[in-house]
């Protein structure tokens, strides 16, 4: 079927994995955070936590995860370092998610959590 639509193609494998990893990597609340911080400038590790609502330490975890994705960048200066969000593909990516997020049908995805959540009850 798909090989009758003109211009059909599917990313390769690469692509699929490091998408897939990208996403994997954005799906955790603290990680959205850190990165929508880091959009609107430059940040120290402690200024994230802060901003992030979680400790220091577990932001610099985040942030080592990110900068090994690609997803932010260090700039030392001294003992500091100083992070940002690597390019304007990060400001879409979180951009477009959060858009998702104010546009889900909420009545339709509650209904569907209690339908796992029943037991008995078949999704």
């Amino acid at each position: 079927m798909h090989t009758s639509l003109p211009d059909f193609d599917m990313p390769n494998e690469e692509q699929v994995h490091l998408a897939a990893e990208s996403f994997r990597l954005l799906s955790d609340p603290t990680r959205i955070k850190i990165l929508w911080a880091l959009l609107q400038g430059e940040s120290s590790v402690a200024c994230l936590a802060e901003l992030a609502d979680a400790a220091p330490t577990a932001v610099s975890q985040h942030l080592a995860k990110l900068r090994l994705a690609g997803l932010v960048k260090g700039r030392r200066e001294g003992t500091f370092v100083y992070y940002s969000a690597a390019d304007e593909h990060v400001r879409r990516l979180l951009t477009e998610g959060l858009y998702h997020a104010d546009h889900i049908d909420r009545p339709a995805l509650e209904s569907d959590q209690h339908a796992v959540a029943e037991p008995g009850r078949t999704a």
